[in-house]
């Protein structure tokens, strides 16, 4: 598995998803501030649910755009095990059952999924428990993590 192509991958997911957050947000501003939809009685709340539909909107297209400006930013350097893993590393990771998982550790897009190769790719950041203990790692090494007072043991199995 490439990490150049898991990042353009990434990055075009955000790109995508930016997109579509767009289309969203402007067609709920046009439903919140069209002539129909201003309230004749207390209990026409169409516009004003419109009205907050927008403004989430909006904060989540500010959301997309800062990820995607770090990710935009990220300068990807080859993993170093001197250094262990930082912030762009591609790494799989076994848990005590010998469920493998791949991961990319970084700036911002917890939680987005690539499909690389018929292989799922989930972004993680320092910010999330596992993506902390992660930080100057090396293969090899074990993680351990409590997640809602179940622990949970990891292997890096290998990192890029």
């Amino acid at each position: 598995m490439n990490k150049q192509s898991v990042y353009q991958l990434i990055l075009q997911q955000l790109q995508d998803d930016l997109q579509i957050i767009l289309r969203a947000a402007q067609t709920a501003y046009e439903t919140a501030t069209h002539e129909e939809n201003i309230a004749e009685n207390k209990y026409d709340t169409l516009g004003l649910e419109a009205a907050y539909l927008a403004a989430g909107q909006s904060r989540r297209v500010e959301e997309i755009r800062q990820a995607l400006s770090l990710w935009q930013s990220l300068v990807l350097r080859p993993y170093e095990p001197q250094a262990g893993i930082q912030v762009g590393a591609l790494l799989g990771l076994e848990d005590e059952k010998g469920h493998e998982q791949w991961l990319f550790l970084g700036p911002d897009g917890a939680g987005l999924k690539v499909q690389v190769v018929g292989q799922l790719v989930t972004v993680i950041t320092p910010r999330s428990p596992l993506g902390a203990s992660l930080l100057g790692k090396s293969e090899d090494d074990e993680v351990e993590i409590v997640v809602a007072g179940s622990r949970q043991q990891f292997t890096v199995t290998e990192v890029r």
